[in-house]
């Protein structure tokens, strides 16, 4: 099963190429669930649904054959998760004093549906077995959906920290050290919750990095569609992420005999061939004159988008590697893919046995290689969208030869 996961700048179509990409996959006999929050009818709107938002993903709505469309119930996730924190919570809570809360009086909190997303992500995508072949996810804006993305691997660094799996041991010990301190120590459903979200968390990790997961990003040839695109390109290599393609929504007519569409056009034309020239692989969708709504009117632009079972021209993000040049230049160079980077946006930080990189307005931790470990920074460059670290051995830890 492939997943497609659809972004791109705000008021760029994201809901409708996502629609008409699950509409052209099961057009091709492809068995497709089409994915969107419920902030809005965005999704329902392009399918031709009734008014409201689609069903939440128990219960999809079957918008064409082969093609079941949901939203991701942001508002059930939460109030579900908390409640049952708070039912493995209960005896601390009781020692506080703590009141228990009542399903009907939970508001979802601001940033819960990032959460919501990945969960829904991880239960379709990680299920053994799956009645779809492709899941088609209508994403946040760019930033946002990077920054959800990141976030299974971020969560998992934080309660390495917080709670290290090799201090868990000292659970055994809880019994004895609350006699002696007088306190309560930590109770035994932390580290089970602990355990638990690891496991959540890495399941959902693995369903982001796979192979068969990929983002497609959706942009409208205009003043800010190359920068757009640089940027978005950029936090997806940054992230390891593959691109699927890039879709330019809402392409306007050259031979119009009108002079004022004729200018717009031309106008767009040169905005579209930036956005050629910054990515290989570009779909144009024609601009309808009206916003599309139902599988019908969708058709053209589905056709355009043509599935050919890999959901688009899908290229896996370049992965890093070391050079070795020690024999050469006496250094070890990681080679880090940075499409788009500018040297002035980058920032570098070694931390212990970490690389803290920030690209624009993207930063991700990444762990050293064991090689790079026992080296130290000498230097670093960016050429042609390549970041190129140079690590020096440590005499005190390099292992030494004859």
């Amino acid at each position: 099963m492939r997943t497609v996961l659809v972004t791109g700048p705000g008021g760029a179509g994201r809901s409708t190429v996502a629609a008409a990409t699950a509409l052209a996959a099961s057009g091709a006999g492809a068995r497709v669930l089409l994915l969107g929050t419920d902030r809005g009818e965005g999704l329902a709107t392009a399918l031709g649904a009734p008014a409201g938002p689609l069903p939440a993903a128990t219960d999809p709505l079957e918008a064409a054959p082969g093609l079941r469309a949901a939203r991701i119930d942001t508002a059930a996730d939460f109030r579900g998760e908390l409640l049952s924190l708070q039912e493995r919570a209960a005896t601390a809570l009781d020692l506080l004093g703590a009141n228990a809360l009542d399903a009907d009086e939970l508001t979802e909190l601001p940033g819960s549906e990032p959460l919501a997303l990945l969960r829904t992500l991880r239960t379709v995508c990680a299920a053994p077995s799956s009645p779809y072949d492709l899941v088609v996810v209508d994403m946040p804006p760019t930033h946002q959906a990077l920054a959800a993305l990141a976030l299974p691997g971020q969560l998992r660094r934080y309660l390495r920290r917080l709670l290290p799996p090799e201090r868990q041991a000292a659970r055994s010990l809880r019994p004895m050290l609350a006699q002696l301190a007088g306190v309560p120590m930590p109770a035994q459903w932390l580290y089970e919750t602990t355990a638990r979200w690891e496991a959540e968390l890495a399941a959902t990790q693995d369903v982001v990095e796979s192979p068969a997961l990929s983002v497609r990003l959706v942009v409208e040839p205009g003043p800010a569609a190359a920068d757009a695109l640089r940027t978005a390109r950029l936090g997806l290599a940054l992230h390891g992420l593959a691109l699927d393609t890039v879709v330019a929504n809402r392409v306007l007519p050259t031979a119009s005999p009108d002079p004022w569409l004729a200018g717009l056009s031309a106008q767009q034309q040169t905005h579209l061939k930036e956005v050629h020239e910054s990515s290989g692989a570009v779909r144009e969708l024609p601009h309808l004159g009206h916003q599309p709504r139902g599988t019908e009117e969708l058709g053209p632009l589905a056709r355009a988008l043509s599935y050919g079972g890999g959901g688009g021209g899908t290229a896996r993000a370049p992965e890093p590697v070391v050079e070795d040049r020690l024999a050469d230049d006496g250094v070890l160079v990681w080679h880090l893919p940075l499409p788009g980077a500018r040297k002035s946006e980058l920032g570098l930080v070694r931390r212990g046995d970490e690389l803290v990189l920030t690209a624009g307005e993207f930063r991700r931790i990444l762990s050293l290689p064991s090689a790079l470990r026992r080296c130290t920074v000498s230097g670093a460059g960016l050429t042609d969208g390549v970041l190129r670290v140079r690590f020096a051995p440590d005499p005190g830890l390099w292992p030494q030869g004859r």
